[in-house]
């Protein structure tokens, strides 16, 4: 896959759409990613220990990488990732401005 953890990526469809952040996890077998405050869902969780709290908290979900672009971080525009050799190394570019992403 070409998204990294840590990146920056925004959404271009569903009910999340238009959101940015950053990537926490990703899960190649499936080609699914984890963005911090996209696709929040309600997790019911019971108390497991003496004295620990139950109740409802939010969790982030994983949503497809097709859905999501990464954003550059010189033109600050969602944009597609290539990718160049340079010195027997391969590096991720901006489709858009051509500049190398970390």
């Amino acid at each position: 896959m070409r998204i990294k953890k840590g990146d920056t990526v925004k959404v271009l469809s569903g009910n999340d759409k238009g959101k940015t952040g950053e990537v926490l996890e990703i899960i190649p077998k499936t080609e699914k990613i984890i963005v911090k405050g996209v696709n929040i869902r309600k997790k019911h969780v019971k108390p497991r220990k003496q004295g620990e709290e139950g109740g409802i908290i939010p969790v982030e979900c994983a949503i497809h990488s097709s859905k999501v672009n990464v954003v550059c971080p010189k033109c600050g525009k969602p944009t597609r990732i290539g990718f160049s050799v340079e010195k027997d190394q391969k590096v991720r570019v901006c489709k858009k401005c051509g500049t190398k992403i970390k």
